[in-house]
């Protein structure tokens, strides 16, 4: 969990990338997070976006 969203949008996009499957940036008690989108489920959480890696196109 981070404070900073700038980081925690950072590590989305490349956790997406690494893994090439759909993550979710989510807020919770003040704090970012990210995850597999497919396991986030319906917790109780804020979700702030959702990177889908094929939407970006070819990796450099």
């Amino acid at each position: 969990m981070s404070h900073d969203l700038f980081l925690a949008q950072s590590h989305a996009f490349q956790l997406a990338r690494t893994l090439m499957v759909p993550v979710t940036l989510f807020e919770v008690d003040g704090e970012f997070g990210v995850m597999p989108s497919d396991e986030l489920d319906d917790a109780d959480v804020v979700v702030v976006h959702e990177y889908d890696p094929h939407q970006f196109g070819p990796a450099h």
